[in-house]
């Protein structure tokens, strides 16, 4: 997620900035990472597959900034942070294989992308640079125009004041009254203020500043992370709901909650949801758990899904987020600040479409040590209905039962 002091800053601020500065803020975006103990430490792992996922297609996009926050996120969650985990030593040596495998090719791929981004900064920044200079020496023309203006006026009052110092009638004392309108005719070749009582507004004989036109600075080609826009936006498939509560509605009947991943892709910076992958897993009337999760993982890894979120029922309660699923929502977040949790409550005809709240919620449940059901403050909230969600009625979902498919791993 970008930082607000960058959002607000306009594309002509950034390239004023030298561009190793700005490669350093992007830089320091990326170490932003922290992980949560209650998270087991595979979960971060197969995150980490999804991160570079990302990171690739924001790269073959032209978004090189979000690719390299991206990448520094991987390598700072994996050089260091996965480290402190209490359960990093139960990491099968294999799955800690294939990651190291990724950060040499995560590493040589930032430091190319470090190297584009400098460049192109260089580029901008002397285009700042350049167009900094035009616009401080425009503003020296303007301002010396207006002294000689000034000047001039004051020469041409000194001559009228002179020329009419034996006259009965007031001269003109200040340059602002001094006007030429048509339709005031001279007396005695001389126009005096009295003349133009009824007259129309008048031009000034000093005409006004020249306008001052800045010169825009070069806009960025690297489009901004998005973000409120904090966060991108997650397209939904309006077919999703109904589809999924079919595949639910034998667990309903029963009271037993069904639970689901939420899967599909980036394109455009948006997050398309594309499949709906249901797990094994046991549930009661109000909980839900998952087995066999290497099978979500490796059925992901084979059709290059990302993790959007979570869906579930409520057999028997509206749509809420109860203090277990608060927890398994932050376990989501973590990993991705637009992750959604939908619930859906067929006995009330509701569905909720929620999100921890990032500035309390999110801090309050990774704090939180408690298991099982327990209670949370309600105020301020701990969650919230999401905004950052297109429901799309157009939009194909594949719907994954894994509780009736074999699936053979390699």
């Amino acid at each position: 997620m970008m930082s607000e002091d960058r959002r607000s800053k306009h594309p002509v601020e950034l390239a004023s900035l030298e561009p190793g500065v700005r490669v350093k803020q992007l830089a320091n975006y990326g170490t932003m990472v922290e992980i949560d103990i209650n998270v087991p430490p595979r979960r971060y792992y197969r995150s980490g597959l999804e991160m570079v996922r990302m990171a690739n297609v924001y790269h073959a996009e032209g978004s090189l900034e979000n690719a390299y926050i991206l990448y520094m996120k991987f390598m700072t969650l994996f050089l260091e942070k996965i480290r402190k985990h209490p359960d990093y030593p139960t990491v099968p040596a294999q799955m800690k294989a294939v990651n190291q495998a990724m950060l040499k090719e995560v590493i040589s791929k930032a430091e190319k992308l470090k190297q584009k981004l400098l460049d192109h900064y260089t580029t901008e920044h002397a285009h700042y640079v350049e167009n900094e200079a035009k616009r401080k020496k425009s503003e020296e023309e303007r301002r010396r125009q207006e002294r000689d203006d000034a000047k001039l006026a004051e020469r041409l009052q000194a001559d009228e004041n002179k020329s009419h110092s034996h006259s009965n009638k007031p001269h003109l004392t200040h340059v602002d009254e001094w006007a030429v309108s048509p339709s005031a005719p001279p007396v005695d070749g001389v126009l005096y203020p009295d003349d133009f009582a009824s007259s129309p507004p008048r031009a000034p004989l000093i005409p006004p500043s020249r306008p001052h036109h800045e010169e825009s600075g070069i806009t960025s080609v690297l489009p901004p992370l998005s973000a409120s826009q904090s966060v991108r936006t997650v397209v939904v498939p309006s077919v999703l709901l109904s589809r999924f509560l079919t595949l639910a509605a034998s667990n309903t009947k029963q009271n037993i909650e069904t639970c689901g991943v939420l899967a599909g892709r980036l394109e455009r910076d948006q997050l398309k949801i594309t499949h709906v992958v249901v797990p094994k897993q046991s549930g009661t009337p109000d909980s839900c758990v998952t087995n066999n999760e290497e099978e979500i993982f490796y059925y992901q890894d084979q059709h290059s899904l990302i993790t959007l979120g979570w869906i579930h029922t409520h057999p028997t309660q509206t749509a809420f987020l109860s203090s277990v699923d608060l927890h398994t929502q932050c376990s989501y977040q973590l990993m991705m600040p637009e992750a959604i949790a939908i619930v859906c409550a067929p006995k009330y005809d509701e569905t909720g479409f929620f999100a921890l709240t990032p500035d309390y919620g999110m801090n309050f449940i990774a704090n939180c040590r408690q298991t099982g059901f327990h209670p949370h403050p309600k105020d301020p909230p701990l969650f919230y209905e999401v905004k950052h969600i297109i429901l799309d009625d157009k939009a194909p979902v594949e719907m994954v039962d894994l509780r009736t498919t074999i699936v053979t791993m390699r």
